[in-house]
């Protein structure tokens, strides 16, 4: 079975559930949570250095985002950057981290499907994936740059990424020293 869509899971409710086992299997709730797909939060030039200009991509909305979401989005963006910019001249990062256990329970369709479903007894959930929660204000890409002539670039990579996510986002831009 293939991945349900983004809309069964972008609304938050209650607290992010974090609670993983990774010594005491006993006092943990949930087995096995699947490692997010982002592993990468931070490309371009990484030496500590002070940039000019700094683009971000800010949620409009408190809103959940998956991590498969955060993945395309962080290709998307880096790629052209990578090609139209020149890796030593932007530095890029992914500011959200996936920390909150997504569950389903799943429900078996079909015939016979009534004699061995439990219904809602137990219904807990598997974990499926994880997911980074944003509440309104929250910057969720950053990128950091000399020369103002990539910041119609930058934008134009923004708006292909907020397309891929579920939301509303606005796309900020300030000037200064940015220390990275």
């Amino acid at each position: 079975m293939g991945l349900r869509d983004a809309s069964c899971y972008r609304e938050v409710k209650g607290r992010p559930y974090t609670r993983k086992s990774i010594r005491v299997m006993k006092k943990a709730f949930i087995r096995g949570v699947p490692g997010p797909k982002i592993r990468i939060f931070d490309m371009g030039n990484k030496q500590k250095r002070e940039w000019k200009v700094a683009v971000h991509l800010v949620s409009k909305d408190l809103i959940q985002v998956r991590h498969n979401q955060l993945e395309s989005v962080r290709m998307v963006v880096f790629r052209p950057l990578n090609k139209l910019v020149g890796r030593q001249n932007f530095y890029f990062r992914v500011r959200a981290y996936p920390h909150h256990v997504l569950r389903e329970n799943p429900l078996a369709t079909g015939a016979g499907a009534d004699r061995f479903q439990q219904g809602m007894r137990n219904a807990f959930g598997k974990p499926i994936g994880t997911a980074a929660r944003l509440r309104p204000g929250k910057v969720l890409l950053s990128v950091y740059v000399d020369d103002r002539r990539h910041i119609p670039l930058i934008k134009k990579a923004f708006e292909t990424a907020s397309k891929k996510l579920s939301g509303n986002y606005r796309i900020e831009v300030e000037e200064g020293e940015f220390k990275v």
